[in-house]
C-alpha cells in the first residue's frame, strides 16, 4: 500500500544519503524538463515519462503524430465531419448533435439567420439535443439563442425549465445581460419555469461581470418572478458577489436584509471566506465575532478560510497558529484544511514540509481523499519527482480513491511540462476510454504544448475532440491559440483564430491584439495587421463608452 509504505519512502528523500544525491538530480530536473528519470519496469508502458523517442524531422513536421497515437487521432478527425442529413434520413441523438453543430460552426450576424440555416433540413429537436448543442455553442450566443428559438418554434416540442435555464446561463456568460432578462421574462409566463436556479445563475453573471448592484437588483425583484427571498437565495447572492471580488457588497446585503431574512451559518461563513479573500483579516474576526453572537460556532470551514489566506501571504507561522486555536476550540481539521497547508507549501518550494503534512493529517484521523492525491501529484510534479508523481497515481485505484478530472489535468500538465507528448496524448485516450470527462482545463495544457511543438495536426485533433466532448471554445482558450502559435511563428494560423473569435462575439484582449499586430508587422501581411489594428481602436471605444 502506497501510503504505509510509499509515503515513507518519498519522506526519506530527505535523511538518505543515497535518496539526497537523488534529490539533486530532481533539483536538476526541475531546471532541464527534457531529463528524464529511472522508470519502474512493471508500470504500464503507455504510462512511462521516456516517451518514445521523437524522429529528428518531426520537430519540422506540422502533421506528425506519435505512431503509437495516429490511429487514434486519425480516426476522430475523419470522422469530425459529419454529412448533413437528408430532409426525409432518421438518424440517431449523436448524428444530429454533430450535423447540427455543423452548421452551427459557420458565422452568422443574427439568431434569426441561423434559424433559416436550420430549416428544411429534416432535424427533430429534443431535450438531449438541444442541451448538447447549447453546452457546445456556450461561448457563442448567437448560434446557441438561433437554435434554441429554432427548436422552440418546432411543432410538437417544448422546451424544459433545465433547457431554458441553460440558455440564461449562456447569454449571461456572453454578457448579453438584456436579452438574458428577455428570456427570463418569456420563462416567468409559463408555470413553475422560474426557479432559485434561474435567479442564482442571473446573479452570478452579472455579480462576475462586476455588475454588483445589478445583481442585488435581481435578488429584489425575485418576487416579482414568483421565487421567495429566503436564506438559502440570499447565501446564493453574498456567494456570488464575494466570487465577484465585491465582498463590500455582500456586507452591505446583509446590513440590508438581515432584519427580513434569518442569517445562517453558512452566511457567516461566506463573508469570512471573502474578507480573508480580502485579506482585510480584522473584519474576518469580526464576522467570526457576529457568528458566534448570532449562536452560531465557527466551524472547520470558518478556520480553513484564515488558513487559506495566510498561506497564500506564506505565513505559515500564522497558519500553525489557526490550526492551534483550532483544535482548542474542539475543532479538527479535515482533509481539505490539510490538503490547503500541502498544496501552499509545495508552491512555496517546500516539498518535505509539503509531505510532512500527511503525517499530521492521520494523526488526525483523516482519510486521504481524491483532492489530496491530486494536490500531492502537482507538488511532485512541480518539484520533477516524476516517478513519485506516477506512482501516486497508480496507487489512487488501489485506495479506491477515484481518479477525477482534476487529478488527470494535473498529470497531463505534469507531461506536457516536461515534454512528454506521448504520455499527455495517452492520459487523455484514457480518460476517454474511461468516464471521466474531460474539461476546458484540460485541453489547455494540451494545446499549448501543440502551439509550442508546432503540432498542427494533433492541435486540429484536439480541437475536434474538444468540440466532441461539448467542452465550447471560450475566450482563454481562444487567447492561447493566438499567442502560442505567435510564438512559434505559426502567425497565418493565429490571425486565423483571432478572426474566428471575434465572429463568436468575442472581445480580444489587448494584450493578444499588441503581439499578433507585431508578428503580422515581422511577416510583412499589412492589411491583415491592419484589419487587426482597426479591431483594437474599435474594442478601445467601447470600453470607453
Amino acid at each position: 500500500m502506497f501510503f504505509k509504505f510509499g509515503m515513507r519512502n518519498l519522506l526519506a528523500h530527505r535523511f538518505s544519503p543515497r535518496i539526497t544525491a537523488a534529490n539533486a538530480s530532481h533539483r536538476y530536473l526541475y531546471r532541464n524538463p527534457l531529463c528524464t528519470t529511472v522508470e519502474s519496469p512493471d508500470l504500464p508502458p503507455w504510462l512511462k515519462f521516456s516517451d518514445t523517442p521523437t524522429p529528428s524531422h518531426a520537430e519540422l513536421d506540422d502533421d506528425f503524430v506519435i505512431p503509437s497515437l495516429a490511429n487514434w487521432v486519425d480516426s476522430h478527425i475523419l470522422t469530425s465531419k459529419p454529412k448533413l442529413p437528408a430532409q426525409t434520413s432518421k438518424q440517431n441523438s449523436l448524428d444530429q448533435v454533430d450535423a447540427v453543430s455543423t452548421l452551427l460552426k459557420k458565422p452568422y450576424s443574427s439568431p434569426e439567420l441561423v434559424g433559416e440555416a436550420l430549416n428544411g433540413r429534416g432535424f427533430q429537436p429534443s431535450s438531449d439535443l438541444v442541451s448538447q448543442v447549447l453546452k457546445r455553442f456556450s461561448n457563442c450566443w448567437v448560434s446557441a439563442l438561433g437554435f434554441f428559438k429554432w427548436a422552440k418554434a418546432q411543432i410538437g416540442y417544448r422546451h424544459s425549465p433545465e433547457v431554458y435555464n441553460l440558455m440564461v446561463d449562456i447569454l449571461g456568460k456572453c454578457r448579453t445581460f438584456d436579452l438574458m432578462w428577455d428570456l427570463v421574462k418569456e420563462m416567468s409566463q409559463l408555470e413553475g419555469y422560474v426557479t432559485l436556479d434561474t435567479m442564482s445563475k442571473v446573479m452570478r453573471r452579472l455579480a462576475k461581470a462586476r455588475k454588483h448592484e445589478d445583481a442585488i437588483e435581481a435578488f429584489r425583484r425575485m418576487g416579482l418572478f414568483g421565487v421567495k427571498q429566503d436564506t438559502a437565495a440570499l447565501n446564493v447572492l453574498m456567494d456570488a458577489l464575494v466570487k465577484g471580488d465585491s465582498v463590500e457588497h455582500a456586507h452591505k446585503v446583509v446590513l440590508e436584509f438581515k432584519s427580513r431574512i434569518p442569517l445562517s451559518s453558512r452566511s457567516f461563513n461566506i463573508l469570512i471566506h471573502g474578507w480573508c479573500k480580502a485579506r482585510n483579516f480584522d473584519n474576518a474576526r469580526k464576522a467570526m465575532e457576529d457568528m458566534k453572537e448570532q449562536g452560531f460556532e465557527p466551524d472547520v470551514f470558518s478556520y480553513t478560510n484564515f488558513i487559506e489566506a495566510y498561506c497564500h501571504e506564506k505565513d505559515f507561522r500564522k497558519v500553525d497558529q489557526v490550526l492551534e486555536e483550532m483544535r482548542a476550540n474542539g475543532c479538527t481539521p479535515n482533509a481539505v484544511t490539510y490538503t490547503t497547508v500541502m498544496i501552499n507549501l509545495g508552491k512555496a518550494g517546500q516539498v518535505s514540509e509539503a509531505l510532512e503534512v500527511y503525517e499530521k493529517m492521520k494523526s488526525d484521523g483523516c482519510v486521504a481523499d481524491t483532492p489530496f492525491y491530486s494536490c500531492l501529484i502537482f507538488i511532485l510534479g512541480r518539484a520533477g519527482r516524476l516517478k513519485d508523481a506516477r506512482d501516486v497515481f497508480e496507487d489512487m485505484p488501489k485506495q479506491g480513491v477515484v481518479r477525477d478530472v482534476v487529478t488527470y489535468n494535473t498529470m497531463i500538465s505534469t507531461a506536457c511540462a516536461h515534454s512528454r507528448e506521448e504520455t499527455a496524448l495517452r492520459l487523455l485516450k484514457e480518460m476517454e476510454d474511461g468516464s471521466c470527462k474531460p474539461n476546458v482545463e484540460t485541453y489547455h495544457r494540451l494545446l499549448k504544448m501543440c502551439c509550442r511543438k508546432k503540432r498542427m495536426k494533433v492541435l486540429k485533433f484536439l480541437l475536434d475532440h474538444m468540440f466532441k466532448n461539448d467542452v465550447s471554445l471560450d475566450l482563454a482558450t481562444y487567447s492561447l491559440l493566438v499567442s502560442g502559435l505567435c510564438k512559434s511563428g505559426r502567425v497565418e494560423d493565429a490571425y486565423s483564430f483571432l478572426e474566428e473569435m471575434v465572429s463568436q462575439g468575442m472581445t480580444p484582449k489587448p494584450n493578444t491584439l499588441k503581439l499578433l499586430i507585431g508578428e503580422l508587422e515581422s511577416k510583412s501581411m499589412s492589411e491583415e495587421k491592419e484589419r487587426v489594428e482597426k479591431l483594437m481602436d474599435r474594442f478601445s471605444q467601447k470600453e470607453n463608452v
